[in-house]
């Protein structure tokens, strides 16, 4: 049966998810949509990210899974940053009124990313039942927010899931200029420091690819993600000698 046409596999609490290349395609009207139904436990959203699936919904529908083809990833050793952009970051790097923290504020973050406007959008997928979902993964420790504070106040960040060193970013926000791409340059200078080789951007978008995020083929993109899987997790931790790791001569991109 043409997958862009297949009917939609309803999902019962704890039922296994089908493969991602039942997903529908790329001439139906929601190219990626895998199925529906099932729940938000810690463990099934662990399942579908280890098979390269995630939830997106809006409020009034089911839970619906997604698994696009082709899937935009960011290398962290591809990271651009532009002449402006790298700038800045050397700025907040020497401020000592300025921060990156790490699961400081994980609630306030993800209550942010849901806040924030964005463009061609009306209203947010980040309903109530995604908040408490991902608010148990990071009980779980699966889930990590990367924050962006100065003066003591938080003007920016991002939300991601980590399963051993693959990871997953889910949503950014920022309330002062570039707040959300220096949280994004953080979390690109853990992932070199650690060695995770490819952070999930889930859907292909200009202020991504702009900072070097491409798009790669389904299977490549699970087949990476069951590799760093097999890795033990690192300490999602935020240490300042980090930022060498993108603003050394050596390894920086512009």
């Amino acid at each position: 049966m043409n997958p862009d046409h297949a009917p939609l596999p309803w999902l019962e609490p704890g039922d296994t998810f089908p493969s991602t290349h039942q997903a529908w395609g790329a001439s139906s009207d929601a190219p990626g949509l895998l199925c529906a139904g099932g729940d938000l436990s810690v463990n099934t959203l662990q399942n579908a990210y280890r098979a390269g699936v995630f939830p997106w919904f809006s409020a009034g529908q089911p839970v619906l899974w997604w698994s696009p083809d082709p899937r935009m990833v960011l290398n962290p050793s591809h990271l651009r940053l532009h002449p402006s952009l790298k700038k800045r970051v050397k700025k907040f790097v020497r401020s000592p009124n300025c921060e990156i923290r790490v699961d400081s504020a994980f609630e306030a973050v993800v209550g942010a990313c849901a806040a924030s406007d964005r463009p061609g959008q009306s209203g947010t997928w980040i309903v109530p039942e995604m908040m408490q979902a991902y608010s148990q993964l990071h009980q779980a420790g699966l889930a990590h927010s990367v924050e962006t504070w100065v003066n003591g106040q938080l003007v920016g960040g991002l939300y991601f899931v980590a399963l051993g060193r693959a990871v997953f970013g889910e949503s950014m926000f920022h309330q002062a200029t570039d707040a959300s791409k220096i949280a994004l340059a953080a979390l690109v200078a853990m992932c070199r420091t650690f060695g995770v080789p490819q952070i999930d951007c889930q859907q292909n978008t200009q202020h991504l690819a702009s900072m070097g995020a491409t798009e790669l083929p389904r299977a490549l993109f699970v087949e990476r993600v069951t590799g760093a899987l097999r890795q033990s997790t690192p300490d999602w931790d935020f240490s300042p000698v980090y930022w060498n790791a993108i603003l050394t001569p050596t390894t920086a991109a512009t």
